[in-house]
């Protein structure tokens, strides 16, 4: 019998942010997540849409068919109900290239469970409203710091601990040597949004010399 892992979404479309923006994935989505964040722009579509189970060998076959890679977010990924069917899903699929978005949850521990000659990129993109968090995200930092194949995505505000936060990077952090591995996203949940706030980032980025990700995916409707 095979393998199945249970989603809400299970689809081909382009990956919209991070190193990877543009390229055609088959999009896995999980329901659960442990946070909620005010802007985030899936939290009525984990809400309202009911899981259902997914074979390993459909996905494979959708991989091999189309020709694309692997995009697994959420949701949190590395929620303790996610976590094995994520292992598996990286361990066991053939894939020219996996993205996985988390917000740090337990990226750690994922990132050692994975095999590491899997062709991996994993996305930390943590979540800082507040002193707890921005701790947090600098712990993370830290733990994740000997891992080349793991990548920082920034939602950016004009908020103090934001700020702080990207200063800290800025100056490569504890000698983790971030290198091109750094990214800032605008802030909304409409094109609309996205727009208002893009000229902002571009100058965040040009300051603290990130890379810009523009969140296509929202831009043009295409999730």
């Amino acid at each position: 019998m095979s393998k199945k892992v249970k989603l809400i979404e299970n689809f081909v479309s382009w990956q919209g942010e991070g190193p990877d923006s543009g390229r055609l994935m088959a999009i896995l989505r999980f329901k659960t997540c442990n946070l909620k964040c005010p802007w985030c722009d899936t939290s009525v579509k984990m809400r309202i849409s009911a899981e259902a189970p997914h074979e390993l060998s459909d996905i494979q076959k959708t991989i091999d068919d189309k020709k694309v890679g692997l995009l697994i977010t959420g949701g949190e990924p590395t929620v303790a109900r996610h976590f094995d069917e994520t292992v598996m899903l990286l361990n066991e699929l053939n894939y020219p290239i996996a993205n996985v978005e988390s917000n740090g949850y337990k990226l750690y521990e994922l990132v050692m469970a994975v095999d590491k000659t899997q062709p991996v990129k994993f996305i930390y993109s943590p979540k800082i409203f507040n002193r707890t968090d921005f701790n947090t995200a600098l712990k993370n930092l830290e733990s994740l710091s000997g891992f080349k194949n793991v990548y920082v995505k920034v939602v950016y505000e004009d908020s103090p601990l934001i700020l702080e936060f990207l200063e800290i990077l800025s100056k490569d952090y504890q000698g983790l040597q971030w290198d091109h591995r750094l990214w800032l996203m605008p802030k909304g949940i409409t094109r609309a949004d996205l727009i208002r706030n893009a000229e902002d980032v571009f100058d965040a980025c040009e300051r603290y010399k990130f890379n810009f990700s523009s969140r296509s995916h929202i831009m043009f409707g295409f999730v």
